[in-house]
């Protein structure tokens, strides 16, 4: 099974297979909505993302189009705030939701697994992204969105929480200023990797014992950082 994406902004479209890899769901993008449209009518996917505006036919003809033949296919419509009487007009005609631009990754990821659940898609989604990830005192649990170490709850910003998060689920994995910037602020984030440390300095200072000499969240010297994944703290 397959996700498909109608998508002329080759940005949007990249930071949406970012955003559901970690589904390991394989997916189809498209470019041009007529060819997208006619790989969904003769193709199986698990779910469509649409973008409304599209060069040729627009993403509400698409989706009127296909609901003509296949009424159980989950459809997330991509809206700009411009768009209020597309939005209205999609979900008239059979889409099963929509996100309006610029999105987070986490809504849009929410979204996607909502509506694989709610149409009861056989997908084995990778579940394991909602279990509590334990290394050493650090404990962060995605479906309380929470982190606590010894016991005690750490309060961190959502970028906080989402930068710990992408860390300590690929614990052993170096990261680049650039990946960190593409999973967590999206490909399309024009700030600096700058960014990435100044945050990365924030986080340190509410989960290492010593920011000086931290022992989770490492530097790796010329690459960018690693979560440990053997920490005895």
């Amino acid at each position: 099974m397959k996700i498909a994406i109608i998508e002329d902004d080759a940005n949007i479209q990249n930071l949406i297979k970012i955003i559901i890899s970690e589904l390991n769901i394989a997916v189809d993008a498209y470019d041009n909505g007529w060819i997208g449209l006619d790989a969904v009518l003769n193709n199986t996917y698990c779910l469509l993302i649409l973008d409304i505006m599209l060069p040729g036919v627009n993403g509400i003809e698409i989706c009127r189009k296909i609901r003509q033949s296949n009424t159980t296919l989950p459809i997330l419509m991509l809206t700009s705030k411009t768009e209020e009487d597309d939005k209205i007009a999609g979900l008239d005609i059979g889409a099963d939701d929509y996100l309006t631009k610029p999105f987070s990754n986490g809504e849009l990821l929410a979204r996607v697994k909502s509506l694989l659940r709610r149409t009861g898609s056989q997908i084995k989604l990778n579940d394991k992204a909602n279990e509590a990830i334990r290394i050493g005192k650090l404990v962060l649990d995605v479906s309380k969105n929470i982190v606590t170490k010894h016991g005690k709850e750490i309060n961190l910003t959502s970028k906080e929480f989402e930068l710990l998060h992408l860390f300590m689920s690929q614990a052993g994995k170096n990261f680049t200023r650039q990946e960190v910037l593409e999973r967590v602020w999206g490909e399309h984030f024009e700030g600096l990797e700058h960014t990435v440390n100044s945050n990365i300095n924030r986080l340190r200072n509410k989960i290492e014992d010593d920011q000086s000499n931290p022992v989770y969240l490492v530097t790796v010297w010329g690459i960018g950082y690693r979560f440990n994944k053997n920490v005895d703290q």
